[in-house]
């Protein structure tokens, strides 16, 4: 198995988060908007633990314990989010996110 240098998962990182900030700022649709900030998420979930790994931690467990961390945030984030894309839906009939402000009363 051949490693990654730090360059090489900086820029794989760079990357998915340019691609979940995009999906951010351009998407209207409300599960598109969730994803991209899983792809953002997951960005940071690899820098955690490629770093704790790259500082000689032993066997890279805090950036592991971050990770676990942060992908059970990420699945709270999309069951308040699936379900308010459900309210959104009923009220509205569609799931557009700037339909969303209806949803404050």
């Amino acid at each position: 198995m051949t490693e990654l240098s730090v360059a090489s998962l900086l820029f794989l990182s760079a990357t998915l988060l340019a691609v979940g900030l995009f999906g951010i700022l351009t998407r209207r649709n409300f599960i598109l908007l969730l994803i991209a900030v899983e792809i953002a998420m997951n960005a940071a979930i690899l820098n955690f633990v490629y770093f704790a790994a790259f500082a000689g931690t032993p066997g890279g467990l805090s950036g592991q314990a971050i990770a676990v961390v942060l992908v059970g945030l990420a699945a709270t984030e999309v069951a308040v989010g699936l379900a308010i894309v459900l309210a959104l839906n009923r009220q509205r009939g569609s799931i557009n996110v700037a339909e969303a402000t209806s949803l404050k009363n």
